[in-house]
């Protein structure tokens, strides 16, 4: 294999990668907002929403996680938002395998680095480095640790910007997480086959969190997702 097609690493990678990463800024700045607003509407503490965005660092599991947080934490609490968000994070299963090839032969620290890095935007400038015959890893890891820094810079002033309103109801922030999910379905619609599974999942979820106490209805909708776009195509 010529040395320009074997993958190596360098920190001029890094910097092509960081740069590559900024027509995200705005889609993570203001998924991380509402997120820090939010938390501190909750009352989560600062302490508690840096370190979601910093280690939990999965906009959805931890928009969901909000919705199921507790003050007083119990065995059951604790199982429920784990089994929760490593089914909103499956995701990230099937786009870690898919770096497999390039990452095979980093060292393991750099690796574990990378895939802990991992966003839909920065595997998507990856991968497309990548098909175009970059070969640099440099580029993944630059992406990764820019994105991840803007998420937490943009998580700390919504935090402050929802802890200084003392009456959210007021203004309407208590609905910051519901309506922003819905925005984030708008630009996902492809026509009404692909949405069948979407529909199937929402009313299972219904049906499920009028039946069964607890939250086992976002697992169910989630798996009743699954199979319907299965036995759709």
């Amino acid at each position: 294999m010529s040395p320009a097609l074997r993958p190596h690493f360098s920190t001029a990678g890094l910097r092509h990668g960081a740069r590559a990463a900024l027509p995200a800024f705005p889609g993570f700045i203001m998924f991380a907002v509402a997120f820090g607003t939010a938390a501190a509407q909750k009352g989560l503490s600062l302490g508690e929403t840096l370190g979601l965005s910093a280690f939990v660092y999965a906009g959805a599991s931890q928009m969901v996680g909000l919705e199921i947080w507790q003050q007083a934490w119990t065995p059951s609490t604790v199982l429920t938002i784990m089994t929760v968000t490593a089914v909103v994070n499956a995701r990230m299963i099937l786009l870690g395998a898919t770096l497999q090839p390039w990452l095979k032969n980093e060292p393991l620290a750099r690796t574990a680095l990378n895939l802990f890095l991992i966003t839909e935007a920065g595997w998507l400038v990856g991968t497309r480095y990548h098909s175009e015959g970059g070969r640099d890893v440099g580029v993944l890891l630059g992406c990764g640790i820019i994105l991840w820094v803007v998420w937490l810079l943009a998580t700390l002033s919504g935090f402050f910007a929802g802890a200084l309103v003392p009456e959210p109801r007021r203004f309407g922030l208590d609905l910051v997480m519901p309506i922003f999910f819905g925005v984030m379905l708008v630009p996902l619609w492809k026509g009404a086959k692909v949405a069948l599974p979407w529909l199937v999942a929402g009313l299972v979820s219904l049906i499920v969190h009028a039946l069964v106490p607890g939250y086992v209805f976002i697992i169910a909708g989630a798996l009743a997702g699954v199979a319907a776009g299965m036995l759709i195509e």
